[in-house]
């Protein structure tokens, strides 16, 4: 084979820094024990169709150079004592993942290995682990990467070109006013509300990169929270509630997982600051005043937002390219206790509706690749990390298939994505899948010891904005 190189992206120049270094991890539950003989038949069949995945870092991070696969060598089935497991599969898994976030991937190969784990948990009869260095590709990659793997579990001749659903980035909405002047005025007003708000945001954005820090809470992790090990931790609800609250609010699914998210942040934290009331279950309000919270939330840079076949991806002109083409927006939290549930929609609306009227994603994106030329990669990497440690935590929502899925006759009941590496003590990813919503949390335990506490906030949270808006006669 000859060793043709490819740049890497600037967001993957980032990602394999030495001092960010991100890895994702994705666990698929299966219905089906897993049969390690056909995961490695696949492989053997597909990993020299994709470039990333028979491809190492050059010595200097900066190219991707084809080599020799092994698959073997990238497929872990470790043995399993049943008795030793016991009842608590769970557990087990859990362990199990966390450890991997203990080893980095060996960089003198392709970045990415699969772990098998034969253990029946409360969800699945099975697990699979795939762990790929965050380089190669993200969200959105990797869930098309999975799609051109499996089929329609209903339709096993059906590659699921048409599983997600097709999506376009919104257009400006038309005025359609018949006053002119008024129109006139209306775009001026606009255009000027979109310069001042990317001013702003770039300000703060420069800002948090040098010294804005958000407020030490029990969420906050500290200096060396990026080498920390990390857990993770799933729960899954239903899309349909989601839906109806959209609907019923007016507002985007990503709108109303980050009034979600608010929600149970806040109840949260008030728990964490007066633990004296949990045992009689009264938790008054506990939280500070002016309280800095701050989140990433990853923005899709591509033109073309649906999901793709696979080879299109990684067509060279592809307006859904396979890769790191997404970039960030920072969003203010407003942590406090409402109660009203459908405060914290409204306020994530206002939010969002601010962020969407900004160029701040594409700029952030700009200014990485801008600092890599003038200022290096390493340099560069320091400085996107700098905002990284100085918020709280990051929040990424994909679009996950609409039907259930297969992998060669292996039935798929969730996937959960996650990463770790991050210098921060909380990430918090969505993933939509079969009717149902996966809410995936990757934890510092010595910051944050008790993570079911977060997943049980985000499902109480969205149970109470559906109760409270059926209450009023809005569902």
């Amino acid at each position: 084979m000859t060793n043709e190189e490819e740049p890497l992206s600037p967001m993957a120049r980032v990602f394999q820094s030495p001092c960010i270094d991100y890895c994702a991890v994705t666990t698929i539950g299966f219905k089906t024990k897993i049969k390690p003989d056909v995961v490695l038949d696949a492989l053997k069949h597909n990993v020299s169709k994709h470039p990333r995945f028979h491809s190492k870092l050059s010595d200097n991070g900066a190219k991707w150079i084809e080599t020799e696969v092994n698959v073997e060598e990238h497929v872990v089935v470790p043995y399993i004592d049943p008795e030793e497991i016991g009842e608590d599969g769970e557990g087990f898994v859990d362990d199990y993942i966390s450890r991997l976030t203990w080893s980095p991937l060996d960089r003198s190969r392709p970045l990415w290995d699969i772990h098998i784990l034969n253990v029946k948990t409360s969800e699945a009869e099975a697990v699979g682990v795939i762990r790929t260095h965050h380089s190669l590709g993200d969200g959105t990659s990797m869930i098309s990467l999975i799609l051109a793997c499996t089929h329609k579990t209903s339709d096993p001749t059906n590659k699921l070109s048409t599983s997600i659903p097709s999506l376009k980035r919104r257009q400006t909405a038309s005025y359609n006013l018949r006053n002119e002047r008024w129109f006139l005025f209306s775009t001026i007003g606009s255009t000027v509300r979109l310069i001042w708000n990317t001013i702003v945001d770039m300000l703060l954005l420069v800002a948090t990169m040098l010294f804005l820090k958000d407020t030490e809470t029990p969420l906050k992790g500290g200096p060396d929270v990026g080498s920390n090990p990390k857990r993770f931790y799933h729960r899954t609800v239903s899309l349909d509630d989601i839906k109806l609250i959209k609907n019923a609010m007016n507002m985007t699914i990503n709108d109303v997982l980050v009034g979600i998210t608010q929600a149970s942040l806040s109840r949260y934290l008030n728990q964490q600051y007066d633990k004296k009331n949990e045992e009689d279950g009264s938790y008054p309000n506990n939280l500070p005043g002016g309280i800095r919270f701050r989140a990433g939330c990853t923005v899709n840079l591509r033109s073309e937002m649906g999901f793709k076949p696979l080879a299109d991806m990684m067509a060279k002109d592809s307006k859904g390219r396979w890769g790191n083409y997404f970039s960030f927006i920072t969003l203010p939290f407003s942590i406090g206790l409402q109660t009203d549930p459908l405060v914290y929609l409204k306020i994530s609306k206002s939010i969002m509706a601010r962020k969407k009227h900004s160029y701040h994603a594409a700029l952030a994106y700009l200014i990485i690749k801008l600092g890599q030329k003038v200022l290096g990669a390493e340099v560069t990497a320091r400085l996107f990390n700098r905002h990284v440690m100085n918020t709280t935590t990051c929040i990424s929502n994909v679009v996950g298939p609409m039907e259930e899925i297969s992998f060669r006759g292996h039935p798929i009941a969730y996937i959960a994505p996650s990463c770790y590496g991050h210098s921060q003590a909380l990430l918090v990813h969505f993933l939509s899948y079969a009717g149902k919503m996966t809410i995936s949390l990757a934890v510092d335990p010595t910051v944050i010891p008790d993570p079911h506490k977060l997943c049980d906030e985000m499902e109480e949270s969205l149970k109470a904005m559906k109760a409270a808006l059926l209450e009023r006669g809005l569902l």
